[in-house]
């Protein structure tokens, strides 16, 4: 694992308790750049907007693609707090994002290798690398703290 991947994780991680304090689902995304910078980042934002698709990570390849005049983010790497959803990883692979980074496995939605292995389907024209688990117990703990105050 890289240093920035884990300096990309620790903000993804700021974001998500960003998401939470404002009723949010705790997932929080950054972008990062081929040396690493943050191009991008996001929280979920669903409540808040009313948009179905504000999850973490399509609100920052959302920014991130603006920060760079581009929706071509090749190089670049994602790194989230939860396993991205199969919407999330189809957007994804639309972006061409190279390397996916995120905590806590979800085994009820996931699309990088619990549920589905979308991102490294070799049936589609474009995959992803990815690297599951990294501050696992960090982020599963956000988002266990999150559902049960909301029970």
């Amino acid at each position: 694992m890289r240093q920035a991947d884990t300096d990309g994780m620790l903000r993804a991680l700021a974001l998500a308790e960003q998401a939470a304090a404002a009723g949010e689902v705790p997932v929080g995304a950054v972008l990062l750049d081929a040396s690493g910078a943050i191009i991008g980042e996001g929280r979920n934002t669903r409540e808040q907007t009313h948009d179905p698709t504000g999850h973490a990570e399509v609100v920052a390849m959302r920014q991130a693609a603006a920060s760079i005049s581009s929706w071509n983010l090749e190089g670049c790497t994602l790194v989230v707090t939860l396993e991205p959803c199969v919407m999330c990883a189809g957007a994804i692979l639309q972006a061409r994002v190279g390397r996916v980074v995120f905590g806590a496995w979800d085994e009820k939605a996931g699309a990088a290798g619990s549920m589905y292995d979308v991102l490294r389907d070799r049936r589609l024209p474009y995959r992803a690398e990815v690297v599951g688990g990294v501050w696992e117990d960090a982020s599963t703990a956000l988002l266990r703290d999150f559902f049960e105050q909301r029970r």
